[in-house]
């Protein structure tokens, strides 16, 4: 069969790899793909969001499978206008993606199905967000409603900084339309633990679970960033954990939107914070998270094609799902700057040194092809992903393994999986 993915991340290249595995798949395709995803696809030079596009190239190359990888395209609509041309699609629906694209939306979904999360407030008013600060409780976190490629949280320690935040997202549009409502929310402490899933409308089948660095430098400091390394799984995903979710937020999450007349097949990422109340949903997301694809889906043993067909086809409480027993860590190499500003176009040396190596990826994020070279292309360039036995030898080996690439102004956190040692 032929299959066409939708981005140009890391995510979409752990994808792709995971598709190429497969032995029903003959020819992959990638819109618009990356300098590393052309290794198994071919590259295609549409845009995420050209629909009509990407259905044009999906009818005239006969493609059987379009994977979507990418939050904007889903929130927009895309697998509606591949549907309506009857094309076989794999992604929730746009009335189903609003549980990413709104975040007023899934919070007030969360509390009409008692699914427990923060309490909070939604605001399409600025002066009313500033009223009800002026009262709140301190620390707090803002959020803008839309999406903002993981950057519209902000977390407030003080009322002025609050006061700047609603500035920044409401009345500066730093995030865009994004920040046209506000979710005002209740700080919660404890850790934090994704775990993605397969939906087939009815039936969730849920993924191993990771942890991501959302902070640009270490210690978690800085900006938040779209990620910046991430392992797998997470030790503080205990069993008890894992019973209570399944019981009181993912099933939930499912029937909910079903109830509401949004069912939703694709890939529901959790967000969760484990408090001292109980595990608690901070996001949603519709769609595998980047850069917890770089460890999720190496550990995967199912053929990835028959899981997709299987969530389209409504059948996938026939499918065992199964990860290998051993942990995946993610760094990303970044740019200088990222996420404010950086320069791009730097040569990248060093890939010929992963050519064999069980156990270790190099995933592109930000690249492209320059006069032969693979170079720079972006404030995430790389997630370099290696397997261990158990997570402290997955870190130690993607750590050496990040040696082995070479660019300037390569930028990295030295502490991704640093919370495994107090595990």
């Amino acid at each position: 069969m032929k299959v066409l993915i939708v981005g140009s991340g890391g995510r979409e290249h752990a994808i792709a790899w995971s598709v190429a595995k497969s032995d029903k798949v003959t020819k992959i395709f990638c819109a618009p793909g990356n300098a590393g995803i052309a290794e198994y696809a071919e590259c295609v030079d549409i845009k995420a969001m050209e629909f009509e596009k990407l259905v044009a190239f999906a009818k005239e190359n006969e493609i059987d499978l379009t994977i979507v990888g990418m939050d904007d395209p889903l929130v927009g609509g895309i697998v509606d206008t591949f549907e309506t041309e009857g094309l076989r699609v794999f992604g929730p629906r746009k009335n189903a993606a609003i549980l990413e694209g709104s975040k007023a939306f899934s919070k007030d979904l969360m509390k009409k199905y008692n699914i427990p999360t923060a309490g909070y407030e939604n605001f399409d008013d600025a002066a009313k967000a500033l009223e009800y600060l002026e009262t709140a409780k301190f620390p707090i976190v803002l959020k803008a409603d839309g999406l903002a490629l993981g950057k519209g949280v902000l977390i407030c320690n003080t009322l002025e900084e609050a006061k700047d935040g609603v500035k920044s997202i409401m009345l500066d549009k730093n995030f865009g339309t994004a920040g046209n409502t506000m979710v005002i929310e209740e700080f919660m402490t404890g850790r934090e633990v994704s775990v993605l899933s397969f939906v087939d409308g009815k039936t969730i089948k849920t993924m191993t679970s990771a942890q991501d660095h959302k902070r640009a430098q270490d210690g978690d400091q800085g900006l938040n960033t779209g990620g910046m390394g991430t392992f797998s799984p997470s030790p503080f995903y205990t069993e008890e954990v894992d019973e209570f979710c399944k019981k009181y937020v993912y099933q939930a999450t499912v029937d909910a939107m079903a109830a509401e007349g949004r069912e939703f097949k694709g890939i529901i990422f959790f967000g969760l914070m484990l408090t001292q109340e109980g595990p608690k949903v901070l996001e949603y997301n519709a769609r595998f998270g980047d850069p917890e694809a770089q460890v999720v889906l190496p550990r995967m043993k199912n053929d990835i094609i028959e899981v997709v067909e299987a969530c389209i086809d409504g059948t996938l409480d026939q499918v065992d799902l199964q990860f290998e027993d051993n942990a995946a860590v993610c760094v990303v190499l970044a740019s200088d700057g990222y996420p404010v500003s950086y320069e791009k176009g730097y040569p990248i040396t060093g890939f010929e040194n992963f050519k064999d190596k069980e156990g270790y990826y190099v995933f592109h994020a930000g690249t492209a092809f320059k006069d032969g070279q693979i170079v720079t292309n972006g404030g995430r360039v790389l997630g370099v992903t290696a397997k261990g036995d158990d997570l402290k030898q997955a870190r130690a080996n993607a750590y050496e393994a990040i040696k082995l690439i070479s660019f300037d102004n390569k930028y990295y956190r030295h502490d991704i999986g640093k919370a495994i040692d107090e595990a």
